[in-house]
């Protein structure tokens, strides 16, 4: 039987669902999970309290409840029902109080809001990696931070996407196709910004399968033609020295995060 999770926050509710799913990751169990988020009154945190205390009434187990509550009078409702609470604000707040010599000043919204410095430059990288998606125009490579490139359905999309939306990178992607693979080459726009390039690769029996969902039993499905596609582009990696890495067996955020890492870009969070 699962065991219940509840998420909750005065805010998104995002961090305590980060923290949670990570520290929860690490059990090999399952977990029936409630995110609930802007629980910013009295009235709301009483209906959470009673949420919380039925599900143990229920169940006959006090659910797991991971919370991010910035405003005092919620946080002690939620305290005070049948749930075991995992505060990871003030887990950490109070500590960091003693060695910065400085007392925290919450703030509700201040961690995914508006208020955050680095909104609007958020905003402009997801518009530009949308503008820019599986090369729908060549006009804007300049100013890309990061340029992925690689075979139809290796995962380019996603990854531009996450970069953009978790990190304010202004990525952009461009496929190679089919008939691109009798005379492989950077096109001019690429060329330019090479140093900005980066491939991401996969094992061809995956790229087969994710292919075969979009369009089953296709020339553009085929095994052979996925074994083609990628040994052509991996031999344009190493002969342009263009860093890449492998998406088969790796979730988006991993491979971000060696995107990242290989090529050295700065991290902005949110």
């Amino acid at each position: 039987m699962a065991r219940n999770v509840f998420y909750i926050s005065d805010g998104t509710a995002i961090t305590a669902e980060v923290f949670g799913h990570a520290v929860l990751s690490q059990f090999p169990m399952e977990f029936e999970s409630l995110t609930i988020p802007f629980v910013e009154t009295i009235d709301k945190a009483n209906a959470v309290k009673k949420q919380i205390n039925d599900c143990f009434i229920t169940t006959g187990e006090r659910p797991l409840v991971f919370h991010s509550i910035v405003q005092p009078e919620i946080r002690d409702i939620i305290y005070s029902s049948e749930g075991l609470d995992y505060d990871f604000l003030n887990t950490f707040v109070s500590p960091l109080e003693q060695q910065l010599g400085i007392k925290a000043t919450p703030a509700l919204h201040r961690t995914h809001g508006m208020a955050n410095a680095g909104y609007e430059s958020r905003i402009n990288a997801i518009n530009f990696t949308l503008d820019n998606d599986d090369g729908q125009t060549m006009k804007n490579m300049d100013s890309a931070d990061i340029i992925l490139i690689g075979v139809s359905r290796c995962g380019k999309t996603p990854s531009s996407l996450y970069l953009s939306m978790q990190f304010g990178i202004k990525a952009a992607n461009y496929p190679f196709t089919e008939e691109d693979m009798d005379n492989l080459k950077l096109p001019e726009a690429l060329k330019r910004n090479k140093h900005k390039l980066f491939g991401l690769t996969i094992d061809p029996a995956r790229l087969h399968e994710i292919r075969q969902t979009r369009m089953e039993n296709s020339r553009y499905s085929s095994m052979r033609q996925c074994r083609i596609e990628v040994k052509e582009v991996e031999m344009l990696y190493k002969k342009e020295r263009i860093p890449y890495v492998d998406t088969s067996n790796h979730s988006v955020e991993e491979i971000a995060a060696k995107i990242i890492d290989i090529a050295g870009l700065k991290r902005h969070m949110f």
